[in-house]
């Protein structure tokens, strides 16, 4: 049976992104059903609407979803990142933000295969917070840290399943936990107890500045990461400039449970300034395609798809130009 997979294009080179990712993975025979959303910023524009109630329910009933980009100057920051984005993770119960970093070596580094594990429902974008005396002199904002047991030994254990998959079974805690004394500490000791049921996975721990650090120096030194919301979101735009590129970086919002479908997206922006170019390199929107391929169990064409990816290297051309130089390696 056909996988049936939302696309939410969204604005800017979201659109043309996601198009070079489908026809990658009908290049690597799997047959999916698409079912379209006109969501982003354009739609807002248009109707003032950002994600309708109807709408998110009909998601609800997918496989997976494709998402391109969403942004645009003209929509006010938070609207679409709180309305679309983050309550898409938080109703569809996506917890884990999956990001893998892969590079050969190169002048910056010795070569980079590392992957991030971000929770991604709780933390400091869990919305908890507010204003008192609002745009007065006396204004005091507050925006608090969420995190429960249950959401953070989740994520956990997620990363210490996936890291006991892999060849070097070492997992890193990264957080702060001689200043965030709470937040932290719930963190270090969940981190603790769940290692004790993984005998065969090394772990080590690092603050989130001195992880930026190695990142830059070091990133060898890494096996799979495991932070919270606002570290990993931070610390995975970092991964991807030493990895190659925000432009190669993909991810994954993982609902781990299957009790709703889970979301592929790449990590850079919509880039309105590029839009129609043909400047936009796909390679991020199609590993991010072969990761919801690899999620929705078709392992042969994910590994496919990534091998295409790897031998495109060094291909240049436009948007679409590319994409078919991926095809054409399958």
């Amino acid at each position: 049976m056909a996988h049936r997979i939302g696309i939410i294009g969204g604005d800017g080179i979201g659109p043309e992104v996601v198009a070079e990712a489908l026809k990658v993975v009908r290049a690597a025979g799997v047959d999916v059903e698409e079912v379209a959303f006109d969501l982003g910023g354009a739609r807002y524009l248009s109707e003032g609407v950002v994600l309708p109630d109807e709408e998110l329910e009909a998601i609800r009933e997918l496989d997976a979803v494709m998402l391109g980009a969403v942004g645009t100057p003209d929509v006010p920051p938070g609207v679409l990142e709180r309305g679309l984005l983050l309550r898409l993770r938080f109703e569809l119960d996506q917890y884990v933000n999956l990001r893998p970093f892969r590079a050969e070596p190169s002048a910056l580094n010795d070569g980079v295969d590392m992957v991030v594990v971000r929770e991604n429902t709780e933390g400091i974008y869990a919305g908890e917070g507010g204003f008192l005396r609002k745009g007065t002199p006396e204004e005091i904002a507050t925006q608090g840290s969420v995190n429960t047991r249950h959401g953070v030994e989740r994520c956990i254990r997620y990363a210490f399943d996936l890291a006991n998959t892999r060849d070097a079974k070492h997992l890193t805690l990264v957080h702060k936990t001689n200043v965030l004394t709470f937040s932290g500490d719930l963190w270090q000791r969940t981190f603790d107890e769940v290692a004790a049921d993984y005998p065969a996975v090394t772990t080590a721990y690092h603050h989130i500045d001195a992880a930026c650090i190695y990142f830059v120096e070091d990133p060898g030194r890494y096996d799979v990461i495991v932070t919270d919301n606002l570290f990993g979101d931070i610390l995975t735009d970092l991964g991807g400039a030493v990895s190659g590129g925000i432009g190669r970086a993909a991810s994954g919002n993982l609902n781990p449970d299957r009790t709703g479908p889970s979301m592929f997206e790449p990590v850079h922006g919509s880039a309105p300034d590029i839009v129609g170019t043909g400047k936009a390199d796909p390679r991020a929107a199609v590993i991010s395609a072969a990761m919801m391929l690899q999620f929705l169990g078709e392992h042969d064409a994910a590994e496919r798809v990534e091998k295409a990816v790897a031998a495109s290297e060094g291909v240049t051309g436009t948007t679409t130009e590319i994409g078919d130089a991926i095809a054409e390696r399958l």
